[in-house]
């Protein structure tokens, strides 16, 4: 049956990419008539290369975590998000996310079905500066880490066939309501004044309350204290999403201007600051000072600041990176890991770290950092609005995407097993799923 069903979308997707020019109506601007900044331009071709290196890099980063023998099955987890959500995106979720509303819930797909009207002549209307196309690959970019972000609670024992049914079902139903809601100037969050810069609730919490939902719906592993396959990969990793993340950040100021500067500088404080912070506490705490946790502050930090970034002063900015590593560090050990196997804490680093990121949004965002903010600034200028706003977003996205990632699971599992047997999570899902070893 599998096989059946891989055979025709294949063919389907062959069939529809051939006969475009038949069934998708073309209408081109002249290129003399829309007028792009070329410095803008060239930043963001530079921003979208950086966001996509995100993703081998949050590979390396979950592979070396987890035993030698689920290495390269946990890496291609996100290698194949790269390679389905690009195509998904370009088919039908793009116009999901970003096309004419329908309610201030969705787009309409039809709209933008293979790319139809997304041109090189053409702009989007809060980034008039650059080609229309440069903006729908870069937001392609924030859906592809999305799912991969989940692997990590449910590393070591999931089947990648329901994995990557699970992963489209999650792009269609959960991501782009969510990106459409925040980031589309008819959603419902833009609209109440929802401050989410690069992707607080679309992308962190979406994946964290995702993997939450996976990790109680899959249970626990049979193992779970196993070896870290590879510190230095984890080094490489967080080195690669720290690079990646400037573009993740700056590159959503969607130009190269003072705000993708500030973006930059906030981004890079707040992933220091948390990563000191992560290791203090640990030696605080009677730990060693490990190359693990400070890899995994760094990332926290960055997590946090995703909402937070065009919207904070440098001081701010290394206030929110303290802050949410202590906090993420506390959930962490506190976590029930013996009922609950979040096998990478993806639910503690970047569903907790996503969460205090927005609600710290609430507190310190300030007009004089972006006018965009407006009279609604943080608490901490005297004006509950943002923070409550935020904390209505806060809430509403954490029912919508634990309830409906679990819902998820609990229907991909009905079509296709979700879980390896104990045989084959005992082999290792390198050898059983891939047929391949280190």
């Amino acid at each position: 049956m599998r096989k059946i069903i891989l055979s025709v979308i294949l063919i389907t997707i062959l069939v529809l990419t051939f006969i475009s020019n038949f069934i998708i109506a073309d209408n081109p601007i002249p290129a003399e008539a829309v007028k792009f900044d070329t410095g803008d331009t060239a930043w963001m071709i530079v921003a979208t290369a950086f966001v996509l290196l995100m993703t081998p890099g949050l590979g390396f980063f979950y592979g070396g975590m987890v035993g030698k023998k689920n290495v390269i099955s946990t890496m291609l987890q996100s290698f194949m998000a790269m390679v389905i959500v690009t195509i998904l995106w370009v088919v039908v979720a793009f116009g999901l996310a970003f096309g004419p509303t329908i309610g201030g819930i969705i787009g309409n797909p039809s709209t933008n079905l293979f790319f139809e009207g997304v041109g090189t002549n053409t702009a989007w209307s809060l980034a008039p500066t650059i080609p229309f196309m440069l903006f729908a690959l870069f937001q392609a970019k924030f859906a592809i880490i999305t799912p991969a972000l989940i692997t990590g609670a449910f590393a070591e024992r999931i089947r990648f066939w329901a994995y990557l049914l699970f992963m489209v079902l999650f792009i269609i139903l959960i991501y782009t309501p969510l990106a459409h809601m925040t980031w589309h100037p008819d959603g419902v969050f833009f609209k109440m004044g929802v401050l989410d810069f690069a992707g607080g609730t679309v992308v962190h919490m979406s994946a964290g309350w995702a993997a939450l939902a996976g990790a109680i719906f899959l249970g626990k592993r049979k193992v779970q204290k196993a070896n870290p396959a590879r510190i230095t990969y984890v080094l490489l990793g967080t080195g690669l999403l720290w690079f990646g993340w400037f573009g993740f950040n700056a590159g959503s100021a969607l130009g190269a201007n003072g705000l993708a500067t500030q973006a930059l500088g906030t981004t890079t404080v707040a992933a220091a600051a948390a990563a000191m912070a992560w290791v203090f506490l640990d030696k605080i705490l009677g730990h060693k000072l490990s190359a693990l946790g400070a890899c995994i502050g760094a990332v926290v930090g960055l997590v946090a600041i995703t909402p937070a970034a065009g919207f904070v002063s440098i001081s701010h900015a290394i206030f929110i990176g303290l802050f949410s590593a202590i906090v993420s560090n506390i959930v962490v050990s506190k976590f029930p890991k013996g009922k609950i196997d979040d096998a990478l804490d993806v639910f503690a680093c970047h569903g907790v770290g996503g969460m205090v990121g927005m609600l710290l949004t609430g507190v310190f965002a300030s007009k004089a950092i972006n006018p965009a903010v407006g009279d609604n600034q943080g608490l901490i200028f005297g004006t509950p609005t943002l923070f409550i706003n935020q904390l209505t977003a806060l809430v509403v996205v954490s029912i919508f995407a634990f309830v409906a990632s679990y819902v998820l699971f609990f229907i991909v599992n009905k079509i296709t097993p979700l879980r390896v047997t104990e045989e084959k999570e005992e082999l290792g899902l390198d050898i059983s799923q891939h047929g391949e070893f280190l």
